[in-house]
């Protein structure tokens, strides 16, 4: 893995309706994200936050279904151009979010560095909707959609291209919660996902070493995006949307040492770290600790 790490925050809430999730990448930060990776001998450059405008009026829905696009878009752009820089100074890119819709930014800053960009989707949601197909709005279930090339114009054409993934470089896995309308997507684009199902009857890692041999037959870098509501709730409590049934910590972290010894992990985010409904920086210790495994901090 690249020895030299930029790590940037996203405090971003626009693309969800529950507050607090801004200050995710402050939680991580101090559940001492920085400390771990230098103990690896990793060069760290932490680059301080994107700037995020926070506004009185939170919620605001335009006539799409697209709660708070205006403020989505601005900081995605500005999330993009930051990830893209820093992949020009030849740093591996470490995000700290955030609500998910930060990955609209993230992966169109990455992409532009490959040919053929996968991306393992580690998440109880398939994050798949578009504006005709969410419920809510909320655009952070519609970054993996878009990324596709598939949605709302402005949502898809982030960085000014599109698409940034083929639906084939893509593996999801730990999914448990997907709307109607996901699903007929995922039939559609047949989009390769590892629902808790499968991980129940295959076993972790099984479900990695297929993940891994996957995507290096298709693909010239990977992009991990992991949701911490991937975990259980009772593990992670500090998530907006948590669905039970989840990942346990021990399943998750040798999932990332096993992408560790893979060598295929050329950027990262770790997303959804609620410190208003977390239980003492619970979640945000266990996200330190698999992006611990993730640059291959291991048990002995």
């Amino acid at each position: 893995m690249n020895k030299k790490i930029s790590i940037i925050g996203v405090p971003i809430d626009y693309g969800q309706s529950r507050r607090g999730v801004d200050m995710g990448p402050s939680a991580i930060r101090y559940a001492g994200v920085s400390d771990r990776l230098e103990k690896l001998n990793y060069v760290v450059n932490d680059l301080g936050d994107v700037p995020v405008t926070q506004l009185e009026q939170y919620k605001k829905k335009n006539t799409d279904n697209l709660n708070n696009l205006e403020q989505v878009i601005e900081i995605n752009e500005n999330v993009a151009k930051t990830v893209d820089q820093e992949m020009q100074n030849d740093y591996f890119p470490l995000i700290l979010g955030g609500d998910h819709s930060m990955a609209l930014g993230t992966i169109a800053g990455v992409a532009k560095h490959y040919q053929s960009l996968g991306v393992i989707w580690y998440d109880a949601h398939g994050d798949l909707n578009t504006n005709e197909t969410s419920p809510s709005g909320n655009i952070h279930g519609m970054p993996l959609a878009a990324t596709l090339g598939i949605g709302h114009d402005r949502l898809i054409n982030i960085y000014g291209y599109t698409p940034k993934v083929k639906p084939e470089n893509i593996v999801v896995i730990g999914a448990r919660d997907l709307d109607d309308g996901e699903k007929e997507l995922i039939k559609k684009e047949n989009i390769k996902v590892y629902t808790m199902h499968e991980i129940d009857r295959m076993g972790m890692p099984k479900v990695i070493e297929e993940t891994i041999s996957y995507l290096k037959e298709r693909t010239d870098g990977v992009h991990l995006s992991l949701d911490l509501d991937g975990l259980d709730p009772s593990e992670a409590p500090g998530v907006g949307t948590p669905v039970i049934g989840g990942l346990s910590y021990r399943e998750s972290r040798l999932a990332m040492e096993m992408l560790y010894e893979s060598n295929i992990v050329t950027s990262a985010e770790f997303v959804e770290v609620n410190p208003i409904l977390d239980e003492k920086n619970k979640t945000a210790r266990l996200a330190v600790g698999l992006i611990g495994s993730l640059f291959g901090e291991k048990l002995k």
